[in-house]
């Protein structure tokens, strides 16, 4: 669960540590204060995208920092084992983004990815946006919501790979049927042009070998006149420099012993003397084996003159033939099979085959818990003041398959107003449409293994009793997991165990805003606000207070 939440130059907060508890926790606050800047935040931390516009005014940088406890979840661990990073009891997630846009990423201390960030970042958090009810009317979301309650998530990725892998095949096939008299003469071409570069037997390092010894070759007599003039010079001429040096070092060795400060100078002379002796010798073995040889220098010549030419012929360096012949090599590997019309026809029945067994079973997985679902939500449906709805899931057979799977899903309201059951954009109302988001969110979120549970003003378009009831299912959810809800509903706050109050201030010309802790007493007039707006009445306060005693948690204290 979310432990600890440290925010700094984010939008309008400068400064804020936070300590979370478990359970069902409100946060309140008057429209504008900063109550879903929180949830930016954390979202940042978690791998949202980065925007250069939320780093405060007047600051280089913005940084977030969010501490869980991860004792009881071994699928974090793993993950961080898996991308060697330290598995801890608890694990740090930082965000770092600078005025100019830049984000740095670290976990547990380590520098990490955006990627990595919102990985690991699934395991931990789910955010219900206040606009989830938009998102629902679209099918990609109705399905991604089915398939996430059903733990589907990873067939559908399958069947998708699958599909792709189908299609390409069938459009190789398609291709090669279609342009079989083009692609044979591109076959024909490249098959001479391998042979030719084949029968080179050329590789890049012939090409450099060929260089140095084409240099040598032809620089011979310059190299036997230069060995042997330094050959002189060192050792075998009247005035060699090894005589000379062994003359100075017996000279100094002898006056040594007049004034030792001599000696370190006739030691390093005779190490000079082992120096220049096996330079001697070594050049003494060059001059050896350096001989002038005009017919290898003309093989050479003839060679280089070989692969120049066929390098000029094909436009490319010469050092880069080895490089074309393969390239071609795996073009024409390409074309064989692209003529092979029946290998290819059988390549496209098997990837379908795969695909539609991997979509069959994805299809027999949404059709076991589509059922369940829709009665799941119903009945929530029947506690959030819509008691003549009915929702289904309605599973609609596609002729060929898709890339998500052999149907569509769509989700379907009935009972509203007397209506048949009907797609959910045409049916449902902005009010019904947010609670029966809602319900769905409340569903989905008691199948998932998230500890975290954050809900963002998804209660709109609600109020009276069905918020309180909306307070009561968030309570109950809080029993299970760790829940965190930003709303201006009091009925939906005083179900809370804890509850925070965002406000706003001006600070040295800068707007600021802060989160406060309310005790019971502080939790009372927050109530009473919300319920009464500015001016707070004995009224508003006496049933603000009534609110509060009905939430179980307060009636023990």
């Amino acid at each position: 669960m979310l432990r600890h939440l440290a925010i700094r130059d984010f939008v309008i907060v400068d400064r804020l540590e936070l300590e979370f508890a478990a359970g069902f926790g409100a946060l309140t606050g008057e429209t504008g204060a900063g109550k879903s800047i929180l949830i930016d935040a954390l979202a940042l931390a978690l791998g949202e995208r980065a925007d250069a516009g939320v780093v405060r005014a007047g600051c280089d940088k913005a940084d977030v920092a969010a501490t869980f406890d991860i004792g009881k979840l071994p699928q974090v661990g793993a993950w961080l084992a898996n991308n060697d990073l330290d598995a801890e009891d608890e694990l740090i997630l930082r965000r770092v983004l600078d005025a100019g846009g830049r984000s740095r990423g670290y976990i547990n201390g380590s520098p990490a990815t955006a990627q990595q960030l919102r990985e690991v970042g699934d395991f931990l958090v789910d955010i219900h946006g206040q606009h989830a009810h938009q998102s629902l009317l679209r099918a990609d979301a109705q399905r991604a919501l089915l398939d996430g309650h059903a733990g589907l998530a990873a067939s559908a990725q399958q069947v998708a790979t699958a599909y792709r892998s189908w299609r390409d095949a069938l459009q190789i096939l398609q291709t090669a049927s279609t342009g079989a008299e083009a692609l044979e003469r591109e076959r024909e071409q490249l098959e001479w042009q391998v042979r030719e570069l084949d029968s080179l037997a050329f590789t890049a390092e012939e090409w450099a070998e060929l260089e140095v010894e084409h240099r040598r070759l032809g620089h011979a007599a310059s190299l036997i006149e230069g060995a042997q003039f330094a050959l002189d010079a060192l050792a075998d001429g009247e005035a060699a420099c090894v005589g000379q040096v062994d003359r100075v070092a017996m000279r100094l060795d002898g006056l040594a012993s007049y004034d030792p400060a001599l000696q370190e100078v006739a030691g390093l002379l005779q190490s000079a003397q082992a120096e220049l002796a096996e330079a001697a010798s070594t050049l003494r073995r060059y001059a050896d084996r350096v001989d002038l040889d005009p017919a290898r220098l003309a093989e050479v010549e003839r060679r280089m003159e070989v692969v120049l030419a066929c390098a000029r012929k094909y436009r490319v360096q010469p050092a880069e033939l080895p490089g074309l012949l393969a390239e071609w090599q795996a073009r024409l590997a390409t074309l064989n099979a692209s003529t092979d019309l029946a290998a290819l026809a059988a390549r496209v029945e098997a990837a379908q085959a795969a695909y539609l067994k991997l979509a069959g079973q994805l299809s027999a997985g949404r059709q076991r818990v589509a059922g369940e679902m829709g009665a799941a939500v119903s009945a929530l449906m029947q506690q959030l003041a819509l008691a003549s709805g009915r929702f289904e899931v309605a599973l609609l057979p596609l002729a060929e398959g898709a890339v998500y799977g052999l149907e569509q899903v769509e989700f379907r309201v009935g009972g509203l107003a007397g209506q048949e059951a009907k797609p959910l954009a045409k049916v449902a109302s902005g009010g019904e449409l947010s609670r029966i988001s809602l319900a769905i969110q409340v569903l989905t979120s008691r199948s998932a293994s998230v500890p975290t549970l954050i809900f963002d003003e998804v209660d709109v378009g609600i109020g009276g009793g069905v918020a309180e009831i909306v307070g009561r299912l968030l309570r109950e959810l809080g029993g299970e997991r760790q829940v965190l809800c930003v709303t201006h509903l009091p009925q939906v706050a005083a179900r809370a165990e804890w509850q925070w109050q965002v406000s706003k201030e001006t600070r040295d010309g800068a707007t600021l805003s802060s989160i406060q802790p309310l005790g019971v007493d502080q939790r009372v007039r927050e109530i009473a606000r919300m319920l009464g707006g500015v001016e707070v009445t004995d009224i508003t306060l006496a049933h603000a207070g009534e609110l509060l005693r009905s939430t179980p948690v307060l009636a023990r204290k």
